[in-house]
């Protein structure tokens, strides 16, 4: 979720991004990971941004992983491939604080051969340097602060500034996500409006999404027990068990996000849920703001402890 939000925002604002990481604001487009595969490319949280001259390679991680490296080489070589005349800048972005030294790795050595990159460890950036670009905001949130509060307070006030109605929902969205990684929910809630975050485009983008995944996720699993039973009713009852348990799980999830820590007895009373009532439930979610919304729901709908 957290790279997609990156990505959505650089695709956006790809001016600000040059600017902040090229120097100077050039128009750039995207560039689909498919112009370059050669075998099959890791895209989810890769961005490629291309100008007349140059391409502008970004990756997004909440986590340090060990083949980062291996991917940044890869990904040099086959744009090479794909325009041998083009400068390239390829930069890691880090949004989550950690001591791994992974964090720290900024090249790619086998014998005969050695590729560099650069990493931004945005915690360790200064706030002010991101400030100045609507389209940076976001990531403001996670920047060297000392007071998180406090940045989030200053940097809704700065949202509040830009006159486009639908960019201003989308940059206060973005940055209510990206803000869930140092803060917590009921925080983040007091200090940007809620009812606008919910009117962006990228909130409905991540419930389209979250929706899409635990039903693929169902079917998936229905099919795979259904295959493994080797009949029709084996197919029709895995496939059924498995949209419930992939509705079940999107549910908790979303309860988990929008209300917080849920007991277990009310859990429990979710669990049992028919999977109609469970699309019910996970529509009406997007209202709830506190755990007695769920359980008045859950009482007007008869389900018993």
């Amino acid at each position: 979720m957290y790279d997609n939000i990156c990505k959505f925002l650089a695709e956006s604002y790809s001016q600000d991004f040059a600017h902040w990481l090229l120097g100077y604001p050039l128009g750039l487009t995207q560039l689909s990971p498919s112009e370059l595969s050669v075998e099959p490319i890791r895209a989810d949280a890769l961005m490629l941004l291309a100008a007349e001259d140059v391409i502008l390679h970004l990756e997004f991680q909440t986590q340090p992983a060990s083949d980062i490296p291996f991917r940044m080489a890869d990904y040099r070589l086959r744009v090479f491939r794909r325009y041998p005349h083009k400068l390239m800048r390829q930069v890691v972005i880090y949004l989550k604080p950690t001591g791994s030294e992974l964090a720290q790795v900024q090249s790619f050595e086998i014998s005969g051969m050695r590729h560099e990159f650069e990493v931004i460890r945005l915690w360790e950036v200064p706030t002010a340097t991101l400030v100045p670009f609507p389209g940076l905001l976001p990531l403001t949130i996670l920047s060297r602060s000392d007071d998180k509060v406090q940045t989030l307070q200053a940097i809704a006030r700065q949202i509040a500034t830009i006159p486009n109605r639908t960019e201003q929902n989308n940059v206060m969205a973005a940055t209510a996500v990206l803000a869930g990684l140092v803060l917590e929910k009921e925080i983040i809630q007091q200090i940007l409006r809620e009812e606008i975050v919910k009117e962006s485009v990228i909130y409905q983008d991540i419930l389209q999404q979250g929706w899409q995944q635990g039903r693929q996720q169902g079917l998936q699993e229905g099919r795979q027990e259904g295959r493994q039973e080797g009949r029709q009713e084996g197919r029709q009852e895995g496939r059924q068990e498995g949209l419930q348990e992939g509705e079940l799980s999107l549910v908790l999830r979303l309860m988990q996000r929008r209300l917080g820590a849920i007991d277990d007895r009310t859990q429990a009373r979710v669990r049992s849920l028919p999977l109609e009532q469970l699309e019910d439930l996970g529509e009406a979610l997007l209202d709830f703001t506190q755990l007695d919304d769920l359980i008045g729901w859950l009482n007007r709908h008869a389900i018993a402890d």
